[in-house]
């Protein structure tokens, strides 16, 4: 869908008037599931991209005001919610603009400082009373569900990859991240926590944004930042300020695993740079297993 700053001034237009004399900008990186313009100084706009990603709207409506006062970092906060118009089939949201550039080793003065704040955040969220919010599903891609679910995807991914990685190694985690045992409680999960997700503002983690696949399960899927940003001191800071027992670390580098192996999987022949990320994620995945007690 063509999804532009033409359509997003004539859904202002048509249903908040008194903002049609706003500024209207693209956000560079909007993310993938939805897109994002600047409105104004002060707010921005975000559409879904699809009808899998379409759900998310009213969920973090309704979700996102009432965990914000329990959280130590600013989360978007919607301002209004859009209807279908336009040729648009979706809701879509106005929320508060939150100042800030997506996380990068480069722009973090103090990374161990970083994970140990990220942790704090994390642990608040499970802290928020999860009675009433959305179990796993399609809404959220199952995160905070078993990791069964990408069990034969992420056995493809191997198979396809013989030959270009450990694929014994590899199977190894997958198989002990499968083992590992789930508590029965389900407490708050934000399901995408990538760098692209992070805020950093003067050097600090200033905010976590994008709750689309946000829900109630099993939080080690929020674990994955430890493998995809962390390392060395850090990776060790996140994990001793969550804390984790050995169980929950082992599905979330499962997680990890999944998504590396699918991404490395994909783009091993026709992007280098993609598949080199995935690879490195990979490595440090194997890495961290190896000195898993």
């Amino acid at each position: 869908m063509n999804i532009d700053v033409s359509l997003v001034s004539r859904l202002i237009s048509g249903q908040f008037p008194q903002w049609v004399d706003l500024s209207i900008e693209p956000v560079k990186f909007g993310g993938w599931d939805n897109r994002t313009f600047r409105l104004g100084e002060s707010m921005s706009v975000r559409l879904p991209s699809a009808e899998a990603y379409s759900g998310q709207v009213l969920k973090e409506q309704r979700w996102l005001p009432l965990m914000a006062g329990y959280l130590p970092l600013a989360i978007p906060i919607p301002l209004a919610l859009g209807n279908p118009a336009d040729g648009y089939p979706w809701h879509w949201s106005i929320y508060k603009w939150l100042e800030g550039e997506n996380a990068r080793v480069e722009c973090i003065a103090d990374l161990p400082r970083f994970a140990r704040n990220l942790a704090r955040f994390l642990a608040a969220l499970q802290q928020v009373d999860p009675e009433g919010g959305p179990p796993p599903g399609p809404h959220n891609f199952f995160r905070g569900g078993p990791l069964t679910t990408y069990n034969t995807e992420t056995r493809e991914a191997i198979a396809a990859l013989q030959g270009r990685l450990d694929s014994r190694a590899v199977t190894a985690v997958w198989e002990t991240a499968l083992k590992a045992t789930c508590c029965d409680q389900a407490v708050w999960l934000h399901g995408d926590l990538s760098a692209d997700n992070l805020l950093v503002n003067k050097g600090r983690l200033s905010a976590v944004i994008d709750f689309g696949c946000s829900g109630i399960g099993d939080p080690a899927c929020d674990l994955t930042i430890a493998w995809t940003l962390f390392s060395g001191e850090s990776r060790a800071a996140f994990r001793a300020t969550l804390p984790v027992d050995d169980a929950s670390w082992a599905r979330g580098r499962g997680w990890a695993l999944w998504k590396g192996l699918i991404t490395y999987a994909e783009h091993i022949d026709r992007n280098p740079l993609e598949a080199q990320k995935a690879k490195l994620v990979i490595d440090e995945v194997l890495a961290d297993y190896r000195l898993a007690p």
